[in-house]
């Protein structure tokens, strides 16, 4: 069988609603933070919308009722929240068959996440994925999606070109990001976002599952 030359060196992931099935439970942590503080209740399109943001802009557009002096309140909530959580969240299925498959191909592996630092390497150690990832950055460290910064920083770590870059990402944070970054892209529609916002932004797939993400990049990344 011959096999078709790799597109792409470097292949970067977002994290909640991409590779770890976490969109439901941060959705009610943030209608519950907002409760908290006195905020009207966000529905769950307005709540689930602001996932892969940074917490805080995250946060504050969810909550346009809720004053700047109650901000630090709120990130205290739905951190309050999310962590009684943190146990019922898990990769999706099929995520470690498909990271281990893109490791033998030797593709470098990343995380773009709008998680903070501390939120991403607990996820990674409760998950059991240490070693897989390459390289991460987290919107604390760097400019939040859909700012480029953080693919441009992964890609100059790595030293790899925009067209040999692929973001893969189930909002219309994650795509947007990589237009402004000049790098490819792919959807998934399992996530936090309805999939029929993606096409204006180009993605080359949007897959409807882990298995259908997997099997299009062994036969196209």
């Amino acid at each position: 069988m011959t096999t078709r030359p790799r597109q792409f060196d470097l292949i970067a992931f977002d994290w909640d609603g991409t590779l770890f099935d976490s969109t439901q439970i941060i959705t009610r942590c943030i209608q519950s933070a907002v409760v908290d503080v006195g905020g009207v209740k966000p529905t769950d399109e307005a709540a689930s919308y602001v996932i892969g943001m940074a917490l805080m802009p995250a946060l504050a557009h969810a909550a346009p009722d809720v004053p700047q002096d109650k901000y630090p309140m709120l990130g205290e909530r739905y951190r309050f929240h999310y962590m009684n959580h943190a146990n019922d969240i898990a990769l999706f299925e099929g995520v470690l068959p498909l990271l281990a498959a893109l490791r033998e191909r030797h593709h470098w592996l990343a995380v773009a996440t709008g998680k903070s630092r501390r939120g991403l390497d607990d996820a990674l150690h409760t998950a059991e994925l240490k070693g897989v990832f390459d390289g991460s950055r987290t919107a604390d460290e760097t400019a939040g999606k859909p700012h480029p910064r953080m693919l441009h920083e992964l890609m100059r770590e790595f030293g790899v070109e925009p067209e040999r870059t692929l973001m893969i990402g189930d909002t219309t944070h994650d795509l947007q990001m990589a237009v402004n970054a000049g790098c490819a892209s792919v959807g998934v529609s399992y996530g936090a976002h309805d999939h029929g916002q993606f096409e204006p932004l180009n993605p080359r797939f949007i897959a409807h599952s882990v298995k259908e993400l997997h099997d299009w990049l062994l036969a196209n990344a």
